[in-house]
């Protein structure tokens, strides 16, 4: 059967850049898709770099501006890398011109933004994916198979946390290429959109959705000198973010992140505590999820962890045999073969993000931000 090829241009070389292009390498290695990609062109706006990255990831070309690679006819999706300020603008602009939609999370700046994508690209009918990449790892995709099938019986608490340690210093500006997350203008929000986003996807995806948040935020840095301008200005994005929460199904849930916590460089754990089972996860050992059955004898009960590397795993049987480890980059090749799945059979249940749910994640994280500028519980509105 021949393949059906999908020409992907992508705007952005940096990290997500880099995760992204060795997705769409390997995908066709490990996975059998009908549609497979092929990395036909690259955008960015250093010329020299961008030659570079093309050359060293096997695009076939590259573009410096990306208003030029969305009208190109050879490209089918646009995979957007950029920051998060300019989501929207590429987004509604692949929508004009006919193309597919890979979007980095969050969606976008905020709730009405990302309402504005949602419509445009629903009334398109073009497929459209947002990259929350964690819930593709094997274990944490059982965790969902495992509380999907009702075995932790009633949920009663989910708590998640996402801790870094990067932007201790003063002497950090913000802005620019590399520093653009503490710029507010250009990210939206701190550690609420970058890393609590990726918690709440993760939460709704396993648990249902949240109906209402309590939050509170710091700023530990008030201020720092701008890239743009080279003097200090006031720091708007949140260092910190602890936030209560209840899901519509009667759980309560606690969620902490902070770039703050001196000693983590990327410690994302969640737990969730059920009438029969509980189950956690660590993205340290991010091969095994920790299983605990209030069914078995007492003599026998405790806390064990499933390697989940098994054949009978998700997605671990298209790698190596049992026991071997997958990592990070593996989240987004499965992302990726979900997507290409969808496209293979439309009609097919989606097993991805997509716009509209991550504009239900962005409506909690709006929530969140609110009640810490409130001091008040806040309702997340509907999707």
């Amino acid at each position: 059967m021949s393949k059906k090829t999908i020409r992907i241009g992508l705007i952005g070389y940096g990290f997500m850049g880099r995760t992204h292009s060795n997705a769409y390498s390997q995908l066709s290695h490990f996975f059998d898709t009908e549609h497979v990609p092929v990395r036909q062109a690259v955008c960015g706006r250093n010329r020299e770099q961008v030659a570079a990255f093309a050359e060293k990831w096997g695009y076939a070309s590259y573009e410096t501006d990306w208003r030029e690679l969305v009208k190109r006819d050879d490209i089918d999706a646009i995979d957007i890398c950029t920051p998060n300020d300019s989501h929207a603008e590429i987004a509604l602009e692949c929508i004009k011109h006919g193309k597919m939609i890979l979007c980095e999370k969050p969606l976008a700046l905020n709730g009405a933004q990302g309402e504005e994508m949602v419509k445009a690209v629903e009334e398109s009918g073009l497929p459209n994916l947002v990259w929350y990449n964690y819930r593709f790892l094997p274990a944490v995709t059982l965790a969902k198979n495992i509380v999907a099938a009702g075995e932790l019986g009633r949920v009663f608490h989910y708590r998640a946390n996402f801790l870094q340690d990067w932007t201790i210093s003063s002497d950090l500006p913000q802005g620019g290429a590399a520093l653009w997350r503490l710029d507010a203008a250009a990210a939206g929000s701190g550690v609420t959109g970058d890393l609590l986003a990726h918690c709440i996807d993760t939460a709704r995806w396993i648990n249902g959705e949240i109906v209402s948040v309590s939050a509170m935020t710091e700023t530990f840095i008030k201020e720092r000198i701008h890239t743009a301008t080279g003097e200090k200005m006031p720091v708007t994005i949140d260092d910190a973010c602890t936030f209560m929460a209840r899901f519509a199904n009667g759980s309560l849930a606690v969620f902490e992140s902070t770039r703050y916590a001196r000693g983590h460089k990327a410690l994302y754990t969640f737990e969730i505590n059920g009438e029969e089972k509980s189950l956690s996860w660590d993205l340290h050992d991010l091969n095994y999820l920790s299983y605990f059955d209030h069914g078995v004898p007492g003599d026998r009960r405790g806390w064990t962890k499933i390697h989940a590397t098994d054949g009978d795993h998700p997605y671990s049987g298209n790698w190596w045999v049992p026991g071997l480890s997958l990592g990070y980059e593996h989240s987004f090749v499965h992302g990726l073969a979900e997507f290409f799945k969808s496209l293979d059979d439309p009609s097919s249940e989606k097993r991805f993000p997509d716009f509209r749910h991550a504009l239900g994640t962005q409506y909690v994280c709006d929530a969140v931000l609110e009640s810490a500028k409130t001091g008040q519980w806040v309702d997340v509105k509907s999707c």
